[in-house]
């Protein structure tokens, strides 16, 4: 009796913290490991790892011990074993980022860059889809790496920058839009410019040295009163009047094409009251050509 009593202290003083199963056999021992915070590792595993057996998550970063151990192969020592400013918990469990790699996207800047700082996708090399990495608008161009164009012109940053343009000035390069520049309307048999029309063409005037890359056509049209010849005729002088006043305001005229085409392509529904024809057909339109191969993408 003496003899097992002293084997039952020997084995107690070997296992330490370990949970100690005798059975009434004469030497029949089991051996059941604890896990004393349930985090997954034995309370031995723990302390040759240096961890807290009382403490399921040691570091504090949101994974258990285990969890870091056994499925993730973090550190479960290191809030933040990768060091790159986002818990390991906040990596698996939020953004969906390596916990072992500080870079997961690859694009030059850390996850915790992008989360806390940029506010871009650490899993996206290119977050806003403009063809720039997020690297390179943040270090490089200085522009947004959130927006695909970041002055808002229409262009966005790798366009601009193929263009040689500025992305971050909205006015830079200067464009021209069919919708910076009116139609001007007619009395019914004439081609000169009455006040309105003057209005009008002063502010496309404007659009247009603004744009100075850009030429523009000049297209006359009439209503459908009248034979053709003489129509196709009225419809180049109201062009060429368009154009004289241009001209006369500054734009260069080999920046112009002027063409007469004769009777609008669409009839009006209905005829202006008290008019013969259509105001709306006699008209003469300025179409900007854009020097660019390519168009803005927000167009």
């Amino acid at each position: 009796m003496k003899r097992a009593l002293n084997i039952f202290l020997i084995s107690f003083m070997l296992v330490g913290g370990s949970l100690v199963q005798y059975g009434c056999s004469s030497s029949e021992e089991v051996v059941q490991n604890v896990d004393t915070d349930g985090d997954g590792l034995t309370d031995e595993e723990e302390i040759a790892l240096g961890t807290d057996p009382n403490n399921a998550d040691t570091d504090g970063d949101g994974l258990t011990d285990g969890e870091e151990v056994n499925e993730y192969n973090t550190d479960p020592l290191q809030a933040d074993t990768d060091g790159d400013g986002l818990s390991d918990g906040d990596e698996v469990n939020s953004y969906n980022t390596d916990p072992l790699q500080a870079d997961t996207d690859g694009d030059g800047l850390s996850d915790g860059e992008e989360v806390n700082e940029y506010r871009t996708d650490p899993n996206a090399v290119d977050s806003d889809g403009d063809s720039l990495s997020d690297y390179d608008e943040v270090m490089e161009h200085n522009t947004d790496p959130n927006n695909a164009d970041t002055d808002g012109d229409g262009f966005t940053d790798s366009q601009e920058l193929e263009l040689g343009s500025d992305p971050n000035d909205p006015k830079d390069p200067p464009y021209l839009r069919e919708g910076d520049v009116d139609v001007v309307n007619f009395d019914f048999d004439r081609s000169n410019i009455d006040q309105a029309a003057a209005r009008v063409l002063r502010e496309n005037t404007e659009a247009i040295l603004n744009a100075a890359k850009f030429h523009v056509r000049i297209e006359g049209y009439t209503d459908h009163v009248g034979g053709d010849q003489y129509n196709l005729r009225l419809s180049q002088r109201r062009a060429q009047e368009v154009a004289r006043f241009y001209i006369k305001n500054g734009v260069a005229e080999s920046r112009l094409t002027v063409r007469g085409l004769g009777k609008a392509p669409v009839p009006c529904m209905e005829q202006d009251p008290g008019q013969q024809g259509c105001r709306e057909n006699r008209r003469v339109e300025t179409i900007p050509l854009s020097p660019f191969d390519m168009k803005p993408a927000a167009d």
